[in-house]
């Protein structure tokens, strides 16, 4: 409406004087008299605050993946894998299947063995992992959330740690509540609560986005994007893989591809579309 009405305004004042124009002039005028701006109401939606600072900086050499193979209940879910993740990679896992995704992401924070192969982390990496399941952090787990969250936290004073509930949304009494009866949405804020303070330089997430609402979605999209360390990560959410990812990586059922470019510049690529067509292929 604002720029209407600059441009009826630019109109008449360029055409009043003008004979054969003023008939126009004078029913902009009458347009001009009926436009009323509509009063801006002040947004009810609450954004958390989400900002991951690594406490160090990382070394060039980030993570080095040789031969790495695994079989889950007799199925071989990755095969001799070989990666190397470099400075300021952010990876997104791509592709239908999602259990090699978290497969992996389990085995570089060491919760599964490998059964072949190694991968070596650089010495001046510290890791976050948010997993796509969270249960065993929350079913059974009679904190509150001040107690919940300290337990992830070098520094034990309650105005600090409410301060970073507080960010994610959490304040007053809603710091007290019990964390076994959160909601899915609500849980995810506290892991991601626990993932700022780990001051990690490598983030491992799979599936972050499940379960946030889309205003939380948009403050961990803008967080990531701003985040200057490394990071591997999976998401269903296209906009928030596009935004993020700097490098694409996808296990197929006959091999890896591996490209360092955008989501968007990987599902246009014709030799990428060629690669996965004959990998899917029946």
């Amino acid at each position: 409406k604002e720029e209407k009405i600059k441009e009826l305004q630019a109109f008449i004042q360029r055409f009043s004087a003008n004979k054969s124009k003023a008939r126009q002039a004078t029913a902009r005028k009458k347009l001009l008299e009926k436009i009323t701006l509509d009063d801006i109401r002040p947004s009810n939606r609450k954004y958390p605050f989400i900002q991951f600072k690594p406490e160090r900086e990382a070394g060039k050499q980030l993570l080095l993946i040789e031969g790495l193979t695994k079989s889950i209940d007799g199925v071989k879910v990755i095969d001799n894998l070989t990666l190397t993740v470099n400075k300021g990679d952010k990876i997104a896992l791509v592709g239908p299947d999602s259990l090699w995704k978290t497969v992996l992401m389990q085995m570089l924070v060491g919760e599964l063995e490998p059964d072949a192969g190694t991968y070596q982390w650089g010495v001046t990496t510290t890791r976050a992992y948010f997993p796509k399941d969270n249960s065993k952090y929350f079913d059974g787990v009679d904190l509150n959330l001040v107690d919940w969250l300290r337990q992830f936290s070098k520094e034990q004073d309650e105005t600090f740690i409410r301060g970073f509930l507080g960010r994610m949304l959490f304040s007053g009494d809603e710091a007290l509540k019990k964390a076994s009866v959160l909601s899915g949405g609500e849980k995810v804020r506290c892991m991601l609560a626990r993932m700022m303070l780990s001051g990690a330089n490598v983030l491992l997430m799979d599936e972050p986005t499940n379960h946030l609402d889309l205003e939380s979605i948009t403050a961990l999209n803008d967080a990531l994007i701003d985040f200057d360390g490394t990071m591997i990560f999976t998401s269903h959410d296209r906009q928030f893989v596009s935004t993020i990812a700097n490098r694409i990586l996808e296990i197929t059922p006959r091999g890896v591809i591996d490209r360092l470019m955008t989501y968007e510049e990987y599902l246009e690529s014709d030799e990428v579309k060629a690669l996965r067509e004959q990998a899917y292929s029946v």
